[in-house]
């Protein structure tokens, strides 16, 4: 896929590298990344069927770096996780790995008729973030009302078998859907982890970034594999630019994301994801 990033101009490759860092940045204080680039992507690849399915594979493949910044600058906030956290992970792969797998073998018809939905569906999420952290407040306070009150107590107590059961199917749907297309499962994660008692908002955008990179993983392994069997899924040349700069944003992001007005990225984000959704509602 080198000629398409031979037929890029220069102005749309500067483009992708500033969005790319700024995805990066976003990504590693709550996700949504993903809706930012893109539509970007689309828009600078050369018209072809199959290229929102290019542009999605080549967004995750790129921002996945990224995604192990913010996992590395976060790492300080997973001391003392308990260790039942790490189950997580086994519905967060399978899930990518199913969802991966459907991106790949559908017809990039279905696809190109799920984006507007999957857009809208991010943008929702995104618009409803405060509700999400509000039950995930009612639930931690009252996992430390029912354990002792000592500091970290609430994180390091194990949930009940049926809230961890319920939180790992979501977890799995999540993975599924961020295998697929991904936009805004930052957010969807937080929502499932603030359920578990697992601490403040920094100790769950830890274990979010965590999960939130293998499921990447996951899914732009399957995406590499695939393109290097024939697929041309990937813009190789694109996911470059886009790796460089989201691994320089996710530690930007990570670094200022306790001064960060959240209120309004949110909104800005959520704006941006109903914008785009109309776009790609509207008939070309």
């Amino acid at each position: 896929m080198n000629d398409l990033l031979a037929s890029a101009s220069l102005p749309g490759l500067v483009a992708l590298a500033a969005v790319s860092f700024v995805a990066g940045a976003v990504n590693a204080v709550a996700g949504g990344g993903t809706i930012l680039t893109f539509p970007v992507l689309a828009a600078i690849l050369p018209a072809d069927p199959a290229r929102l399915v290019i542009a999605n594979a080549t967004s995750t493949i790129g921002l996945w770096p990224g995604a192990i910044a913010g996992s590395w600058a976060y790492r300080g906030e997973r001391v003392g996780q308990p260790p039942w956290a790490v189950w997580l992970l086994v519905p967060s792969l399978a899930g990518a790995a199913v969802g991966a797998v459907l991106m790949l073998v559908l017809p990039p018809q279905w696809f190109t008729a799920c984006v507007p939905w999957l857009i809208l569906t991010a943008a929702v999420v995104f618009a409803l973030q405060p509700q999400f952290s509000r039950l995930g407040a009612m639930a931690s306070r009252s996992s430390s009302s029912a354990g002792p009150s000592s500091p970290g107590a609430a994180a390091a107590q194990a949930p009940t078998a049926s809230r961890l059961v319920l939180a790992c199917v979501l977890q799995f749907v999540v993975a599924v859907y961020g295998g697929y297309f991904g936009a805004g499962i930052g957010i969807m994660m937080l929502a499932v982890l603030a359920v578990l008692g697992l601490g403040d908002i920094h100790r769950l955008n830890a274990v979010k970034n965590v999960l939130g990179m293998s499921i990447n993983g996951m899914a732009a392994g399957l995406f590499a594999v695939g393109s290097f069997l024939g697929s041309n899924d990937v813009s190789w040349g694109h996911a470059a630019i886009m790796a460089v700069a989201a691994v320089f944003g996710s530690f930007a992001g990570a670094g200022v994301a306790r001064r960060l007005p959240a209120p309004f990225v949110r909104r800005g984000v959520a704006l941006i994801g109903f914008a785009l959704a109309a776009y790609y509602f509207w008939p070309s």
